[in-house]
């Protein structure tokens, strides 16, 4: 069994989280996307934990062949400024000396603001699930209302969707994005999800509805990933089989 078929995947509702950073790497190319992937292994896993308040950090690689995912959970912002001006070291250009001209995008800052948890019993998830919605303007009180309208058609959907695992929903701190991380089983149970509901996840009801017409999002960029590697203060998450 590979690394990535033992991921390890953050506690999303863990108390002590003040912040999580999310950004994304464009490799370029699946090989790329690889070899990228083992120069983060490579560079995390031989040092010491960089710093006190980070408590997780998690990479998953995209279905598109050349992207990566990084979510990171901080104590605070001040923790993560900190890493920035002391505690940062050779792991980054670790990685662009084994993999050149990786483009970094972000990472940009949110707040975890609401869960719908996994059951005890649920199956380890196989896909994470993105969903980045953005807003015209930043407004803070809608952002939480749009989220708030998403559970009441959650809870109120009479076929919830087969295979969705857990959604959490992330308030971006600048006002003006809700991105939300949700575990799904499969990739091909989120694919059968959409096709069925034949207008994103979700049953044809007027709480759906509600989302869907709801005044501030203008666009919602939906992205599927597969767990790779995870890293926590005190453990060797992203070791392989037989390690």
């Amino acid at each position: 069994m590979s690394s990535a078929e033992r991921h390890p995947l953050p506690d999303l509702t863990r108390a002590d989280v003040g912040i999580v950073k999310v950004g994304t790497w464009d490799t370029g190319a699946p090989d790329r996307q690889r070899r990228t992937v083992d120069a983060v292994r490579a560079a995390w896993g031989s040092r010491p934990w960089p710093h006190a308040g980070l408590l997780s950090y998690t990479v998953c690689t995209g279905e598109d062949g050349r992207t990566l995912l990084h979510y990171s959970q901080w104590s605070s912002e001040d923790a993560y400024q900190d890493f920035m001006r002391n505690g940062r070291d050779a792991r980054d250009a670790d990685i662009d000396a084994a993999v050149p001209g990786v483009e970094r995008l972000g990472p940009d800052t949110f707040e975890l603001y609401r869960s719908a948890n996994r059951k005890d019993g649920a199956p380890r998830p196989g896909c994470i699930v993105t969903v980045d919605i953005r807003f015209d303007g930043p407004d803070p009180a809608r952002q939480r209302d749009w989220v708030d309208t998403v559970f009441e058609a959650l809870d109120s959907d009479p076929v919830p969707a087969p295979g969705r695992i857990s959604a959490h929903f992330h308030a971006g701190t600048d006002g003006t994005r809700v991105l939300n991380y949700a575990e799904w089983e499969t990739a091909r149970a989120h694919v059968d999800a959409l096709a069925a509901a034949g207008d994103g996840v979700g049953s044809p009801t007027p709480q759906w509805r509600r989302v869907r017409n709801h005044t501030g999002p203008t666009s919602s960029t939906v992205r599927r990933w597969t767990p790779a590697l995870g890293f926590a203060p005190g453990e060797r998450w992203n070791r392989a089989a037989g390690d």
